[in-house]
Parts: structure tokens; sequence; C-alpha cells
């Protein structure tokens, strides 16, 4: 894209985080062709805040009251999607706090917290803990990076079990992927209710 008028470049600005509320300054930088301070400035003139703030602003006004299995801030990322018992999608932006000082890579440990606190988010119920995790990495994750993690309830069993998939993507590439068994208290009715029938 070529440089164009400060203007117009701070209307099709608007206009792109309205499309893509989850874009990085960087990417924007990209995107117009100028520099990250200019588009700081930029959003600065417009009063529009920084990713972290937009991130957390839509978490907190939207599903404060949702959540019911842990407090929403102790979920690992902002949830920007949530419909109970079927999916909820959360993003995390990699800190210099969750990268190993040498290399730059995201430490293992965020990414599966990231995972885990979203299958349990997503868990209709005032009690979900996790039975058993099978996780698998498959790529490095750097600093600054974005990583979105998308859970979905894939099936509530017989033994009192509700198995969650989450996988999680850095520009549509898959970095992670998990299948989470959660106990829940619901279950744990659902599969006494089922004993006592049969």
């Amino acid at each position: 894209m070529m440089k164009i008028k400060k203007n117009e470049r701070q209307q099709l600005l608007i206009d792109q985080i309205e499309q893509t509320p989850f874009i990085t300054d960087e990417e924007l930088a990209k995107h117009f062709n100028v520099s990250i301070q200019t588009i700081r400035l930029d959003r600065l003139e417009l009063a529009i805040p920084e990713l972290r703030e937009r991130i957390k602003s839509m978490a907190t006004n939207q599903w404060n009251e949702t959540v019911k299995s842990l407090p929403l801030e102790e979920v690992i990322g902002d949830i920007i999607d949530l419909e109970l018992d079927k999916r909820a999608i959360s993003i995390i932006t990699i800190q210099p706090e969750q990268v190993f000082s040498r290399n730059k890579i995201a430490r293992g440990h965020h990414l599966f917290a990231q995972a885990n606190s979203l299958a349990v988010a997503v868990i209709n119920d005032e009690l979900a803990l996790t039975r058993k995790s099978e996780i698998k990495f498959n790529r490095q994750v750097k600093l600054g990076e974005q990583v979105v993690a998308k859970a979905e309830v894939n099936a509530v069993n017989k033994i009192g079990m509700t198995e969650v998939v989450v996988n999680s993507y850095v520009k549509n590439e898959l970095v992670f992927s998990g299948l989470f068994h959660m106990y829940r208290t619901s279950d744990k009715q659902r599969s006494v209710t089922h004993e006592n029938s049969n």
C-alpha cells in the first residue's frame, strides 16, 4: 500500500480496527506502510486504546458474569468469545516475563495454562477440574506473538467427564493442541442418575 494522507489513513485505521479489533500495531504499520510509532500516534489522536486494552475491555465487559467455574481474572488470556458447554476463544500476547531470556521462546506452561483455563471456563458449572490432559506442542511461540486458543466441548460421557478440545494458533498456524478431560459436579450427578435408571 502506498503512503496516503494522514486524515485518510486515520479513517482507514478506524475501519481496519473495527473489522479486525485484535490486529497489532506492527501489522497495522505494515498494512499502511508507515512506522509503528506513526500508528501509535494515530491511535493516540483517535483515542483508540492499544491492543491489550481493547482485548481486556471486551473480555471484562462481556464475560464477567458468564464464566461460572472460576473468577474471570483467573483465566489465562482474555476471553473474546464464549458459549458455555459449547465453545470459547481467548487471546494472549506473549510478554517478556513469559519467555526464556536466552532465546525469547515462550515457556510451554504458559500455553498450557491458557488452554487449560479456557477448558475450565467453557464449562457451565460451579466446579470444573482437569482430570487428565493429552497435549502436543506443534511449534515454538516467540516473544510478541499473539496466541488465539479455541476450545470446543467435544463430548459428555457416562463416567462423569466432559471432553474439551483446545487448539491454539498464531496467525492461523496451529502451535498447541490439547484434549482435556474435565470433572464437573453436574457430570457426577448425570452419572449417578444414569446408573440409578439402569
